[in-house]
């Protein structure tokens, strides 16, 4: 019953009031018929089963004389029934089954089609039991005058026939095959023998096959319909697989060539698709003297007479092209090469003036088609790269490439977005082409194009940033000034969407920009929008992933005074924020911290804030915490933080005794028992902790390198007139400390990358070694580059990459104590100033080490 809907403008005075309550009295009227539709007792009487039966008694009682529905749910559960008692079910079940599906309706056949299939795939019976009490039943009903009916059994049989006995099949199946193909059978039977067919090409050897199936497939293939000339077309290929090579030759490509020139434009089509796939099994005197003719009439034909196949022209052209490449002479290849341009651009611009009626009838059909055709030619589009080659690209196919990328439909520019990525691997060092592409692509308008082209968005700008995988020359991110406002547009426009998947999705990848673009752009033009977007959006996963990106940006920012800024800001506005949410995703950038920086970073900045909210007043909160504490208690090591030790300890006893939410309080007794079984770790190295400690160390040392080489920047700033002295400090540096790493990771070999930071220009990443940054004097850092990654490898950017990347140079240095952050004691053992206290901290876990 539709709601009363009641309008704005109605009026409840006393003459229309009662107008109103008679509409609501039909209502009560519409629905007592609905109460009287009910069962009558007579009928519950007739579906009510004795609950004594057992299962066996109680589906052979359905399928006698219980209802349709009845029937079809002990159908339903035959090989459940199989599984339970497999010899009763055969005795008993299966007859019954047998008898009702002669007069059983749509439902229950296809019901049982399925329930065959399954005790067939569950191996429930022995394949022997299954052929003699089951396959019968299937043969049957193949020849069912509902077609839904029939392709369900067929496609029973069709998965049947791979695990039956050989002679099973030639005396069950194929023997009786022979009459069922005969022109006198239905239109039905003579397809589902074409169909079986196909599938005992494989089954049996090739004099069987040349002597019992060919001449059948030669019989209908010139059948007098054209459903079945095309049905058996399309299983031409799987013989073909099957007789080999020659048998193909001789009988095979003759019958496709007939059917390439059949009247029926189904049968082109098929005959068509089944050259394409069957390209590799012809020679190149068949490629060139049958086939090439074939598919040029096909070219032709259609644009002027036959329109049907263009769709599937399309979509095998780059498979055709790549196949005949061999064969083809300079002018076929620019032929086919112009053929692909104008595909490109099908119906979008009209060939002649001519405005009648019929041309706008015909234009909304034919509008869907020229779509199918482009999104075709998008799709195909890297394979047209081979075929031109990569290195003509840009003088042969980058107009169509452009025309592709700004394709009015949307269906296009998605599939283009998908296959950039393609492009850009085999444009390699001409990858740099496409950069005005790819921020097109960025602002398109659906957001459709914007997640089809993010899911590959690192490799794509890696490839870019580098100048493809092979390239030996040095090369900037010439696309920054475009590239930058389109990553920020794409992310605002996700974020105004109601599309929160893609978003989130978006935000996790553009953790790679630390690799791409300089320090100052990430600061300026995206940390801070990280940070809005974890105060202010409503969704948890999209917060999550701006929390997770924001950490890798700190971890890689260049900048101690814009690190100090960051820090401040978290503890300030979410650790310390009113709002309870914002102190939940406190602890969440908190977890990211601890994944991504080293101990001693964590404990120095954030672990007093974190043990603060032990005092929450909200219970999520303290319960969010409780469940942190044992990773916060791993960030430990004694005696260097046996201060902090004493802190945790102190407030969990204060959670033992003062809580008053008894969930909380239930989740601190667990998490007490798990501290207790913790073992921390201790300064030197342990040989149960000795990969955690290696990594741990690692990210510490880049840490401390990072800030050491930021002061060796300045001093280097301040005196430019002894440049070159402060140049060899730097190198000699980083000489010894790369040099350190790669003796700590037993044999794994890092490079040298140009950093990107210290000044705000987007410097490209190239790998190199030291000798050959010993020659540059600019004012430019260097990182060690991740292990493994070298110029033909891509570079992984999902969440846990950044794991492994323990050699990278980390934007997260030990910071001067001298800002105003809240740090924790792990550096007031000693009364001297602060500054001094990082420093001998530092030396202390070198000499450790």
């Amino acid at each position: 019953v539709h709601p009363l809907i009641i309008s704005s403008k109605m009026d409840f005075s006393q003459n229309n009031l009662f107008g109103y309550i008679e509409d609501l009295q039909e209502l009560t009227i519409i629905e007592r018929p609905v109460r009287r539709s009910l069962k009558t007792p007579e009928e519950i009487e007739r579906l009510t089963v004795d609950e004594e039966l057992n299962d066996i008694e109680r589906a052979v009682y359905l399928l006698s004389s219980g209802q349709d529905i009845q029937g079809t749910s002990v159908v339903a559960n035959l090989p459940v029934l199989m599984q339970q008692n497999p010899a009763e079910t055969l005795r008993r079940v299966l007859p019954k089954i047998r008898e009702v599906l002669h007069v059983a309706g749509v439902e229950m056949q296809l019901t049982a089609a399925v329930a065959f299939l399954t005790i067939q795939q569950e191996e429930s019976v022995s394949i022997h039991t299954y052929s003699h009490s089951f396959l019968h039943i299937i043969l049957q009903n193949l020849e069912h005058r509902d077609a839904g009916v029939s392709n369900a059994w067929l496609e029973t049989l069709l998965a049947v026939i791979e695990v039956l006995p050989k002679e099973t099949i030639r005396h069950e199946i194929l023997n009786p095959l022979v009459s069922k193909a005969q022109l006198s059978q239905t239109l039905q039977s003579r397809l589902v023998s074409c169909k079986i067919l196909g599938k005992l090409a494989n089954k049996f050897e090739t004099h069987i096959i040349k002597r019992e199936i060919l001449p059948l497939v030669k019989s209908l293939c010139q059948d007098v319909e054209y459903e079945v000339r095309s049905c058996m077309c399309r299983q031409l290929e799987h013989i073909a697989q099957g007789i080999g090579t020659e048998l193909t030759k001789n009988v095979v490509l003759p019958e496709l060539v007939e059917l390439a020139r059949d009247e029926g434009s189904s049968v082109r089509l098929a005959a068509f698709e089944t050259l394409v796939n069957l390209l590799e099994m012809f020679d190149a005197d068949d490629r060139s003297q049958t086939v090439l003719p074939l598919v040029k009439s096909f070219c032709e034909k259609s644009f002027k007479v036959d329109e049907s196949i263009l769709v599937s022209l399309s979509f095998h052209l780059g498979k055709l092209c790549n196949g005949l490449y061999g064969i083809f002479t300079p002018e076929q290849h620019l032929r086919f090469l112009e053929f692909y341009k104008k595909l490109c651009t099908l119906g979008l611009q009209q060939e002649n003036g001519h405005n009648d009626n019929q041309i706008q009838l015909q234009t909304l059909e034919q509008e869907k088609k020229y779509i199918s055709v482009r999104k075709n030619c998008a799709y195909n589009f890297p394979a047209m790269i081979v075929f031109v080659d990569p290195k003509n690209f840009h003088l042969e196919l980058y107009s169509t490439f452009f025309c592709l990328c700004h394709d009015p439909e949307v269906p296009v520019r998605y599939t283009m977005a998908i296959g950039l990525y393609e492009v850009a691997k085999l444009l390699d060092s001409g990858v740099y082409v496409i950069h005005k592409e790819l921020v097109t692509l960025l602002q398109d308008d659906s957001l459709e194009v914007l997640d089809a082209l993010i899911s590959h968005l690192p490799e794509i700008l890696e490839l870019m940033t580098t100048g493809g995988e092979n390239s030996g020359s040095e090369s900037k991110l010439l696309t920054v000034p475009d590239l930058i406002p389109a990553l920020t547009t794409a992310e605002q426009r996700a974020a105004t969407s109601l599309k929160w998947r893609t978003h989130e999705k978006l935000l996790q990848k553009y953790a790679c920009l630390p690799h791409i673009i300089s320090s100052d752009q990430i600061y300026y033009r995206f940390l801070h929008r990280m940070l809005t977007i974890i105060m202010t959006n409503n969704v948890l996963p999209v917060q999550k992933a701006a929390a997770r990106t924001l950490c890798v940006y700190l971890r890689y920012n260049r900048k101690q005074e814009q690190r100090h800024e960051v820090i401040q800001k978290l503890i300030e506005q979410l650790g310390q924020g009113k709002s309870y949410w914002n102190r939940l995703r406190f602890l969440d950038t908190c977890e990211f911290i601890m994944e991504l920086f080293s101990k001693s970073f964590f404990c120095k900045y954030f672990f007093l804030p974190v043990l603060e909210l032990t005092h929450d007043p909200v219970a999520n909160v303290r319960m969010k915490l409780c469940y942190l504490l044992p990773k916060v208690k791993s960030t430990l090591k004694v005696p260097t933080d046996k201060h902090l030790l004493q802190q945790l300890e102190l407030c969990i006893r204060k959670l033992l005794c003062q809580e008053k939410d008894k969930d909380v309080l239930t989740i601190v007794k667990r998490t007490v028992l798990e501290l207790d079984r913790m073992e921390i770790s201790v300064d030197a190295f342990q040989k149960r902790f000795y990969e955690n400690d290696l990594l741990d160390q690692e990210k510490e040392r880049e840490e401390q390198l990072l800030l050491e080489m930021e002061q060796l920047e300045k001093e280097k700033q301040q005196n430019e007139g002894r440049s070159t002295s402060i140049s060899d400090k730097i190198f000699e540096k980083k000489r010894k400390f790369f040099v350190f790493v790669g003796s700590c990771k037993e044999g794994k070999k890092s490079k040298l990358v140009r950093s990107q930071s210290f000044s705000t220009q987007a410097l490209h990443p190239k790998y190199g070694n030291i000798d050959k940054c010993s020659n540059k004097s600019s004012a430019t850092g260097y990182t060690s580059s991740i292990p493994g990654v070298g110029k033909g490898s891509m570079l992984p950017f999902s969440d846990d990459s950044f794991r492994t990347r323990s050699t990278n140079i980390s934007g997260n240095a030990v910071f001067s104590s001298t800002a105003p952050l809240a740090t924790s004691s792990r550096n007031t053992a000693n009364s001297v100033d602060q500054k001094n206290n990082g420093t001998k901290d530092s030396h202390s876990r070198k000499m450790s080490l």
